[in-house]
C-alpha cells in the first residue's frame, strides 16, 4: 500500500475503547486495512480495569479474555452496618498486559508517539503536519469537554503494594466503606494480585474534582498499616477523576468539535452515569463496529451517535440516582445509599453495574424508606438542590 493510500479505518486513541475496537476489527475483519494511532509510547495508559463477568455476553467476554490477568470467583463489600460476600466472578486487566497483547496482535497496524493535532471524517493531521488519510475515522481519545453536563466526581489514587508477608486475602474487596468518610462518599478498593501483592485504591464520590494525590497516598499507607500490612515497595501508582453525571444532554458530547467524526468510549458519552465505568460499553461498541458492513466515516458516525444517544436516554434512571446521591444526601452520609443498595439481590446488583437494570430492578431500588431525608430527596428531584459544577474528566 502506498503511503498516500487511505486506510480503511483509522482509530485515534489507543486507550481502552480504541484498543478494543482495533482488537475486534483485527480478529473479525482481518481484510480491513486498520491503523491505531496513539500519542503516547505505549497503549492503554496507566490503568487497572476491572469488571464483573455478568457485565457482558459470552461472545463479548471472549474478546477481552486474552487481556485478563487476574480472576476471582467472588468479592466482598464492607460497610459500617453491613458486610457481604457476593458470588459473582470478577476480573481485572492491567494496562501493561493490554499493551503487550494488542501490540502482538496488531503489529504494524499500531503507530505510537503520534499526537493528533486535527481530526475530520477524511483522516487526521499529526503534530508536525503529517496527514494520514482514511475512509473511516473514529475518535477514541478519552473524555473531551464535559462542562455542558452537571456532574459530581469519582476521584481516586491507586497503588500496587508489595508486602513483607502474605496478606491472606483470597478475593477482592470492591468497597470498604468502614473507613472515615472524608470529602463525600469514601471507600477503599482492594485487589489481591498475589500472595504478597495488593492493589489498593482510595476512592471518593465528591462534589469537587480537585484531587490531592499526596493526601490520598498517605491514606493508602495508613489503611495498609491499620491492616498490619508492611509495605516494602510500591510498583505502580495511578490516579483519575471520572464524571458522575447528574443531568445534561448527551448530544452535547457529539455536536461540538469535529462534525461527522464518530466517537467512542468516554469521548462519546459511553460510560455508566453512576460508576463512571466504561469497560462494558467499550466491549459492546467494539463488537458492534466489527459487525458493521460499512466502515465509512458516515456510517460509523451515524451508528455510534445513535448508539451513544440511545444509551444516554436509557440511563436516565442512573442520573436520577446520582441526583439523590449528590443533591439529597449529606456528603458524610452518602455511604448509607450504597450500604442499602448492597443489601439487594445479587442479580439486581450485577445488572446495575452492567447498565442493564430492569423496570423491576428500578422499582426495587427505589422502594421503601430512602436512606436520605425525604424532604431533601424531593427537593433534589425537583431541581432545588445546589449544583455541582461541570468540568473535565479523563481516564
Amino acid at each position: 500500500m502506498a503511503a498516500s493510500d487511505p486506510v480503511d479505518i483509522l482509530i485515534a486513541g489507543g486507550g481502552l475503547a480504541g484498543g478494543l475496537i482495533a482488537l475486534a476489527l483485527a480478529e473479525r475483519r482481518p481484510e480491513a486495512r486498520l491503523l491505531l494511532v496513539e500519542g503516547d509510547d505505549h497503549l492503554g495508559g496507566n490503568h487497572v480495569w476491572s469488571f464483573f463477568e455478568s457485565d457482558m455476553a459470552p461472545a463479548e467476554r471472549a474478546l477481552v479474555a486474552p487481556l485478563v490477568g487476574h480472576r476471582w470467583d467472588a468479592y466482598d463489600v464492607r460497610f459500617p452496618a453491613h458486610s457481604r460476600t457476593l458470588a459473582s466472578p470478577y476480573r481485572s486487566i492491567e494496562s501493561e498486559h493490554f499493551d503487550a497483547v494488542l501490540r502482538a496482535r496488531l503489529g504494524d497496524r499500531v503507530r505510537l508517539g503520534a499526537k493528533v493535532a486535527a481530526i475530520d471524517p477524511g483522516g487526521i493531521t499529526l503534530d508536525g503536519g503529517e496527514r494520514i488519510a482514511a475512509k473511516g475515522v473514529i475518535d477514541a481519545r478519552g473524555a473531551a469537554d464535559l462542562s455542558g453536563l452537571d456532574c459530581g466526581w469519582q476521584k481516586f489514587v491507586g497503588q500496587e503494594l508489595v508486602l513483607a508477608a502474605p496478606h491472606g486475602l483470597t478475593r477482592p474487596i470492591v468497597m470498604d466503606a468502614t473507613v472515615p468518610q472524608i470529602d463525600g462518599y469514601r471507600f477503599v478498593y482492594v485487589l489481591p494480585f498475589g500472595p504478597d501483592r495488593l492493589f489498593v485504591e482510595d476512592t471518593y464520590y465528591s462534589d469537587d474534582p480537585a484531587l490531592d494525590e499526596t493526601a490520598l497516598t498517605g491514606r493508602i499507607a495508613a489503611y495498609a498499616a491499620a491492616h498490619g500490612w508492611q509495605v516494602t515497595a510500591v510498583t505502580r501508582s495511578e490516579s483519575g477523576v471520572l464524571p458522575v453525571v447528574v443531568s445534561g444532554d448527551g448530544a452535547e458530547l457529539w455536536d461540538p468539535g469535529s462534525p461527522g467524526v464518530a466517537k467512542a468510549g468516554m469521548r462519546g458519552g459511553l460510560f455508566h452515569p453512576t460508576t463512571g465505568y466504561s469497560l462494558p460499553d467499550a466491549v459492546r461498541t467494539a463488537a458492534r463496529i466489527a459487525a458493521l458492513p460499512d466502515l465509512s466515516s458516515a456510517a460509523l458516525h451515524t451508528t455510534l451517535r445513535d448508539h451513544a444517544l440511545t444509551a444516554w436516554k436509557d440511563r436516565a434512571f442512573y442520573r436520577l440516582l446520582d441526583t439523590m446521591l449528590f443533591r439529597a444526601a449529606e456528603p458524610t452520609e452518602r455511604y448509607r445509599v450504597l450500604e442499602r443498595f448492597y443489601r439487594l439481590a445479587p442479580g439486581l446488583i450485577g445488572r446495575f453495574y452492567a447498565g442493564q437494570s430492569t423496570w423491576a430492578d428500578k422499582a426495587r431500588i427505589l422502594a421503601g424508606k430512602p436512606p436520605v431525608p425525604i424532604g431533601r430527596a424531593l427537593g433534589a428531584l425537583a431541581g432545588l438542590g445546589p449544583k455541582a459544577g461541570g468540568g473535565k474528566g479523563d481516564r
